[in-house]
């Protein structure tokens, strides 16, 4: 029974071997599974701070700092695919070999301990014949026994027939002759028992035994190979993880404080000079002031020249409110005009119609309305950041608007290339439909070609119009050595004509207006609460373009001139009342006799 003993201790042994080769996979899987949720992990947290396109966030990127954050997260991507390398090659070359191999090693070890037991059954049995053949050999014997008493004892006994006696000693011969039978097969069946059993614990049992010991070593084997598999697949992959560490130290050290400083100022560079040395204001000089309905004029006791808005003497008023919205303020009343007569008289005004009648009031009452008012005003900065400006970009600085429709201008031409190539290509496809008209009718793609002729023609009227606007801007932008004048709120106007006329006077350069000289007037105007910010109001939008058919000279309150074959914009049309309110740009516009131009209408316009 001491082989039974170790051999079933063999048989627990080996299975706790499998055991801990099944532990030692569950044990490499959740390692995978670990790497994978790390990596998917980092992905996301890459994902998450990308910048996100077409966005604000995206242009933000073009700092040196913030590309070697962009960078590091790109880099962080890579990092989290090599944890999913991790993964993938601990999952083909240990979990996967090693759950293969323990279905193999399961299979031999129950073969040979099939073979085990099957030769531990086949000694017992040997045993169990060697048993059954000495007790049937001693029973005999002592049935032989038994029955040489008898006839010894028949033979002794003179009252006992002769019959009787030979009886007695043919049973005792018969027993005597199955004992020896019985001797012989006990005998035969022993010396076969011993061979058996000698072939069993020397040849069987040790054969099986040495093939568990190599099944058993193959396994220990194999775990430290795996074990060795589980470092080597990490140590492949440091190598790639230290380029990635390297180039996000590569992207830290390509940080350029200078440069970055630089884009911010070529990003918000508003194109506005300075303000110059603020003049002295001598208020023991004694002034008086005299209001009119349409200027404001400024006696001079001390008989000295004032300082000129002319075209050689510049000076700006505040830098973010436009010169025509304070004069309209200052002049034109918060009610639209009553309506002209329904037949203008040509002998009212030397040039044609009368010009919309406009209720005048007080200008000191005008004045004051407009300084108590609060009109819609935002920061600049909070303006740049969001929320729809006007087409032209008027609510910007003089530089940040070149910026701006130089990107239009050059978008449009882009999608005018687009469209040229798409025209191109159906005109070869028409041709080839002319040539070969089997492959398809040439009339088919007329429709989409004069679509498309349509389209450029259209961005081709866009894009006069934006480098109209640029050309304008590029006009307008200083000269870095021009020293501009501040003149502390105060700002000069003409005389009620120079009022009138304001709105067909230009901007200068440094984002003042210009006047032409003539007697000026000056009026304090408190400045603190326009340096730093502008006027948010958006213009009226275009609804269409027109065509100036005569000459309006446009010398009365309201209207703007304009010369015969000239191309405006219309803002505004006839209400029945004889007048179109139309636009040179964005600082001239007003009203013009709708007969003396023809109107185009866009119909998209809302």
């Amino acid at each position: 029974y001491s082989l039974q003993d170790q051999f079933d201790n063999l048989e627990k042994h080996t299975q706790w071997g499998i055991d801990v080769l099944e532990k030692y996979i569950k044990f490499v899987k959740e390692r995978t599974e670990i790497e994978l949720s790390y990596a998917k992990q980092l992905r996301n947290l890459s994902k998450k701070y990308q910048p996100k396109k077409n966005s604000k966030e995206e242009e933000e990127y073009r700092y040196t700092s913030t590309r070697a954050f962009l960078a590091t997260l790109n880099e962080m991507n890579d990092y989290a695919g090599q944890h999913e390398v991790i993964s993938e090659n601990m999952t083909s070359l240990i979990t996967a070999e090693l759950t293969r191999y323990v279905q193999e090693l399961k299979q031999e070890r129950k073969s040979h301990f099939h073979d085990g037991r099957k030769a531990q059954q086949h000694i017992e049995t040997c045993w169990k014949q060697l048993e059954a053949s000495k007790r049937r050999f001693e029973r005999d014997c002592k049935e032989a026994d038994r029955a040489q008493q008898y006839f010894e004892k028949m033979d002794a006994d003179i009252n006992v027939t002769k019959a009787d006696v030979e009886k007695a000693r043919q049973q005792a011969q018969l027993r005597h002759q199955m004992a020896e039978d019985s001797k012989a097969e006990y005998s035969s069946t022993l010396q076969k028992f011993n061979s058996e059993q000698h072939e069993h614990y020397y040849t069987h049992i040790p054969n099986i035994f040495q093939k568990i010991q190599e099944m058993e070593e193959r396994r220990i084997v194999r775990i430290g190979e795996s074990m060795k598999t589980f470092a080597e697949v990490d140590r492949q992959v440091i190598p790639i993880i230290g380029k990635c560490l390297d180039e996000i130290t590569k992207a830290a050290e390509s940080v350029d404080h200078k440069n970055d400083s630089q884009m911010v100022i070529e990003a918000f560079k508003s194109g506005f000079e300075p303000p110059g040395d603020v003049d002295f204001e001598d208020f023991t000089q004694p002034m008086k002031r005299t209001v009119s309905e349409s200027s404001l004029s400024n006696s001079r006791g001390d008989g000295k020249s004032e300082p000129k808005f002319g075209s050689k003497s510049k000076g700006k008023l505040w830098p973010f409110i436009k010169k025509n919205k304070l004069m309209s303020l200052l002049t034109s009343p918060h009610q639209p005009p009553p309506p002209p007569p329904a037949s203008a008289s040509p002998s009212a005004v030397p040039n044609g119609p009368q010009s919309p009648k406009q209720q005048k009031e007080p200008l000191s009452h005008r004045f004051n309305e407009f300084m108590t008012s609060k009109p819609k005003i935002h920061c600049f900065r909070s303006l740049k950041r969001g929320g729809a400006g006007p087409e032209d970009f008027s609510n910007l600085p003089p530089e940040q608007r070149r910026k701006k429709l130089q990107q239009k201008v050059d978008e449009l031409n882009r999608d005018i290339q687009k469209e040229m190539d798409s025209r191109d290509a159906l005109t070869k496809m028409k041709d080839v439909y002319i040539k070969n008209p089997q492959m398809g009718d040439a009339a088919s793609v007329d429709h989409r070609l004069a679509e498309l002729g349509q389209n450029i023609e259209k961005l081709r009227l866009e894009v006069q119009k934006f480098e109209g606007w640029l050309a304008e801007v590029e006009g307008r932008l200083p000269a870095r050595g021009e020293q501009p004048r501040r003149q502390s709120g105060v700002y000069e106007a003409q005389n009620a004509s120079g009022v009138n006329s304001c709105a067909q006077d230009r901007e200068s350069p440094d984002g003042s207006y210009t006047e032409e000289q003539s007697q000026e007037t000056e009026m304090k105007v408190p400045a603190t609460d326009f340096d730093d910010e502008f006027d948010d109001e958006e213009p009226l939008p275009t609804i269409g373009t027109c065509k100036a058919l005569y000459t309006f000279e446009g010398q009365n309150e309201g209207t703007i001139s304009v010369a015969e074959g000239e191309m405006l914009y219309v803002i505004e049309e006839d209400k029945g009342d004889g007048w179109t309110r139309i636009r040179r740009n964005e600082d001239e516009e007003g009203y013009v006799p709708t007969s003396y131009v023809e109107v185009y209408l866009d119909k998209n316009a809302k």
